[in-house]
């Protein structure tokens, strides 16, 4: 695929005792075929030997270690370094499907002139990630499917650095939510332009932060409603009904 762009794509990490699972992110976002990246790693002080590995594969990134307040606070300062067109989010348990797909993301970006992008995500097991468990088909945009209770997976969201310098940053008071408020922000209440890639970007080994227990997932549904309030929109009567019901089916398909 020829690109004609020398956009530049910042990817962010963060990790905490990401030793496991490390590698696989790496390599993936190595292997990719488009050459203007960065990759920014913001670790949150892990106690193994994850900072080891990373610089066992020669990361010419930049790694960033110390405290912070939660994964979205990791995401905020690895955003606030970014020096790329456009940011995208790849999770230290996560890694891409194909070696094309940033490539593809850039294509995309350039023939719609678009703000945002995003696409579909399998969920795979743990220990074997060549089984698929889920599979999230997102389907393309329209801005009232947020009534609708849709979103798009966030590990295959990628967007304009611009939209974060005009529309702010993760909401950190949000445990579960973050990802879901920022996008809502973004696309249903400033109305960035969004585009679909029909295809699955993103691997997300089941077990990470946003879907360990059923406990977590159903502490993040009772903050989407708070979403809706922070940006002083209202949803439908049955639009945060519909979000986890929506889910249901990634298990079938």
């Amino acid at each position: 695929m020829a690109i004609n762009s020398t956009l530049k794509v910042s990817i962010i990490t963060a990790t905490y005792n990401s030793s496991k699972t490390i590698l696989d992110t790496l390599h993936s976002l190595q292997n990719q075929s488009y050459p203007h990246l960065e990759h920014i790693i913001i670790d949150g002080l892990s106690t193994d030997n994850t900072i080891e590995i990373i610089k066992s594969t020669q990361f010419k990134g930049e790694i960033q270690s110390g405290k912070d307040n939660g994964i979205y606070d990791a995401m905020n300062k690895g955003i606030g370094l970014a020096k790329g067109d456009i940011v995208g989010i790849l999770n230290s348990d996560d890694f891409y499907a194909e070696e094309t797909i940033i490539e593809e993301v850039v294509s995309l970006f350039n023939k719609t002139g678009c703000d945002a992008v995003y696409g579909d995500l399998v969920y795979v097991d743990g220990q074997d990630t060549n089984k698929v468990t889920r599979l999230w088909v997102s389907g393309d945009y329209k801005r009232e499917s947020f009534l609708q209770g849709w979103m798009p997976p966030h590990p295959t969201f990628f967007v304009k650095r611009e939209l974060y310098e005009k529309y702010g940053l993760f909401n950190i008071s949000l445990w579960g939510a973050a990802d879901y408020e920022l996008m809502l922000r973004f696309l249903y209440k400033h109305q960035a332009k969004a585009a679909y890639l029909n295809k699955v970007l993103v691997k997300m080994r089941t077990g990470g932060q946003s879907n360990q227990s059923i406990l977590n997932r159903l502490r993040a549904n009772m903050e989407d409603r708070k979403a809706w309030k922070l940006n002083d929109i209202k949803p439908n009567w049955y639009t945060l009904f519909l979000k986890p019901l929506r889910k249901l089916n990634q298990f079938f398909k």
